[in-house]
C-alpha cells in the first residue's frame, strides 16, 4: 500500500480552523478533571461519534487530526498517549493502551518536510498495546495480540501474537481458546 501524501501547506482554510479548535480542545482536555461531567463534554467535542460507550481517554493526550482516530466500545486509552492520526487510526473494541504510547499514523517525506506520509493503523479487538510503545504507519495489531512495553513495532503484528524489543518481533502466539 501506498503512502497518502498530504501537503501542510495546502491545507484549506477551514482545515486550519478546525485543527485549530482541536488543540484548544486538547490543552482543556488535559486542564480538567478527569471523570467529571465538564471532563466527558470536552470528549464528546474533540472525538464526537468516533467515540465509543463505556471508552476512556486519560489526560493528558496530544497529536493531530483527531477527528480520524476511531475508538470503538469498551477502549482503555491510559496518560501521555500520542496520536497522529493523519493517516487515520481504527482502535477497535475492547483494546487496552497502557501509558505513554504513540501511535504514528504519519511520517515527513525526506526531502519536503511539509508533505506527510500517510498510512492507517488498525488495532483489533481486544489487543493490548504495553507502555510506551510505538506504532509506526501502516501497521495493523491483531486480535487478543499483545504488544510489549517500549516496543517499536514496524511489520503487523497477527492475531493472538505476542511482540517484543526494537523493532518488535513476534516471540509467541497465544491460545486463543483462552479468551
Amino acid at each position: 500500500m501506498d503512502f497518502e501524501r498530504v501537503n501542510m501547506d495546502e491545507l484549506s482554510e477551514e482545515e486550519l480552523l478546525k485543527y485549530a479548535r482541536q488543540g484548544e480542545l486538547i490543552f482543556k482536555l488535559n486542564h480538567t478533571m478527569p471523570m467529571t461531567p465538564e471532563y466527558d463534554e470536552i470528549l464528546k467535542e474533540l472525538f464526537g461519534d468516533n467515540l465509543g460507550e463505556n471508552s476512556r481517554v486519560m489526560a493528558p493526550i496530544s497529536g493531530a487530526a483527531l477527528d480520524k482516530l476511531v475508538i470503538g466500545d469498551n477502549v482503555f486509552i491510559n496518560s501521555n498517549c500520542l496520536a497522529m492520526a493523519r493517516g487515520g487510526i481504527t482502535i477497535e473494541d475492547d483494546v487496552m493502551l497502557a501509558a505513554n504510547v504513540q501511535l504514528l499514523s504519519n511520517n515527513h517525506d525526506e526531502y519536503n518536510r511539509n508533505v506527510l506520509l500517510c498510512k492507517p493503523i488498525h488495532i483489533k479487538k481486544g489487543a493490548w498495546i504495553g507502555a510506551g510503545a510505538t506504532i509506526l504507519p501502516g501497521v495493523t495489531i491483531g486480535e487478543y495480540a499483545i504488544v510489549g512495553a517500549s516496543a517499536v513495532v514496524t511489520k503487523d503484528v497477527g492475531d493472538y501474537e505476542v511482540a517484543v524489543g526494537v523493532p518488535a518481533k513476534i516471540v509467541k502466539t497465544l491460545d486463543k481458546n483462552k479468551f
